[in-house]
């Protein structure tokens, strides 16, 4: 099989990371709703729909907005125009998901944490949604940097490149695993979901540096700010955890 996989059929060329994109948001929506009822749900029904609804739209919008900060080109080309506004990232995804649910849980007065649930069918999501991401090789811009390192991959262009793609696979797989086993510590209600954001963004933030980014604030990506805010979001957690460590 070569990188870029484009599969034929009846003479029509399959867009697999589309395909698979398709597949994460349904399998994780599956998921998420086979969980929901396998545990104990402290928050009505209602307003877990209105927590969901704010998360789509923050997701809807943050996914995009990110992107075109990832890489902003200014120009009053329609196709141009339409293409950057089809544009997204998980990373814009995830944290505008995450200000749209406090936004949504303000408006019906919910107190309740209500991320645990959401947090293994999002890694279930991400990792589908990776699968994609490698197969479609240089045509999304999941690559690295060119590189002599003995994991490089030719992703299309002929070039030994780091397949970022892969390496997030196996780190979702071990983030998996690791939150599995915390799940079953009686963490505090909402810990989880903060774990996972604080661990997942974590890890982007240093695999950043291993992507031929072009443009750059303060010698960081936007990807990286983004990373950054999402970290002193969550700073008094990240505080607990070293201040319960030492």
């Amino acid at each position: 099989m070569t990188i870029p996989f484009e599969p034929v059929i009846l003479d029509y060329k399959l867009n697999i990371h589309l395909i698979l994109e398709y597949l994460a948001f349904f399998l994780s929506y599956r998921y998420y709703v086979w969980l929901r009822k396998r545990s104990i749900d402290y928050i009505p029904s209602s307003n877990r729909l209105s927590i969901i609804l704010g998360a789509a739209i923050g997701a809807f919008l943050g996914s995009r907005i990110i992107a075109l900060l990832e890489n902003p080109v200014f120009t009053y080309d329609v196709s141009a125009i339409i293409a950057y506004l089809n544009s997204k990232t998980i990373m814009g995804g995830l944290f505008g998901g995450l200000l749209g649910v406090e936004i949504a849980k303000k408006i019906i007065g919910e107190k309740q944490s209500s991320g645990d649930l959401f947090v293994f069918p999002i890694i279930l999501g991400i990792f589908i949604g990776r699968i994609g991401c490698f197969l479609s090789g240089i045509n999304e811009f999941t690559y690295g940097k060119v590189t002599t390192f003995f994991l490089g991959m030719n992703l299309g262009d002929n070039l030994k490149r780091h397949p970022i793609a892969l390496y997030e696979l196996v780190f979702l797989v071990l983030l998996f695993l690791f939150l599995s086993k915390l799940k079953h510590a009686n963490l505090k209600n909402g810990l989880l979901f903060q774990y996972f954001m604080i661990c997942y963004f974590g890890f982007r933030f240093f695999i950043e540096f291993l992507k031929p980014n072009v443009f750059f604030v303060f010698g960081l990506s936007s990807i990286q700010i983004l990373c950054l805010i999402c970290l002193t979001y969550y700073y008094k957690t990240i505080f607990n955890l070293f201040k319960n460590a030492s």
